[in-house]
């Protein structure tokens, strides 16, 4: 199944808030949210209909979704597995998200979005624990450490240079100069900087 390669900024518009898809345009006046932040297709409205419970739900999913890139077969899987762990349903779905390689490639800085660092990953930029992998789902554990193939290090360097002003969170251990980076504790929810009500998803997908 194809991926959505419809424009990303509508995305942002459709959930009202960044969900920062476009890597370093998102930080900057160019981004269309600091201009227009009212849904595609809609002009600005000073009272809206009330949403209702399904679409207060959908919307929370779709937001999940869209934010860390997952399609619709992969997440449903997720939230089935996030069901049979321990603790919080909602905060063990967010967590597994947080552990996806993809998303900690562009967490560290070593890719400006979530889609550049699946392409990079697709391409074979990079090694768990030493040994290369193509995967971005793969989900990294406490301890692994992911490092850039020698030959490919001219290339995320630069951007690298681009992304030197955005922080790394606390649970990862980034080194610039040996191009590698380590998961040196479980993800801190807090620290997403989203505002994702992951107990309307697990509703969504328990009706």
């Amino acid at each position: 199944m194809g991926r959505d390669t419809g424009p990303k900024c509508k995305k942002c518009r459709r959930e009202g808030e960044k969900l920062f898809l476009k890597g370093e345009r998102c930080y900057t006046q160019s981004c269309p949210m600091s201009r227009r932040s009212s849904p595609p297709g809609e002009r600005a409205k000073k009272h809206r209909p009330r949403r209702s419970q399904y679409q207060l739900h959908l919307r929370e999913k779709q937001k999940a979704r869209r934010i860390y890139g997952v399609r619709e077969k992969q997440f449903r899987n997720y939230v089935a597995w996030a069901k049979g762990q321990k603790g919080v349903t909602g905060e063990a779905l967010l967590t597994l998200l947080e552990r996806r390689l993809d998303n900690l490639v562009y967490r560290a800085g070593f890719a400006s979005s979530r889609d550049q660092a699946r392409q990079m990953i697709t391409h074979g930029h990079f090694e768990v624990n030493g040994r290369a992998t193509n995967v971005p789902s793969v989900l990294l554990r406490e301890g692994d450490t992911v490092t850039v193939k020698e030959g490919r290090r001219a290339r995320v360097k630069g951007i690298l240079d681009t992304n030197k002003d955005r922080e790394a969170p606390s649970w990862l251990e980034r080194n610039i100069d040996a191009m590698k980076f380590q998961a040196i504790a479980p993800p801190n929810l807090e620290e997403t900087g989203y505002t994702i009500a992951a107990n309307l998803i697990v509703e969504f997908y328990s009706r």
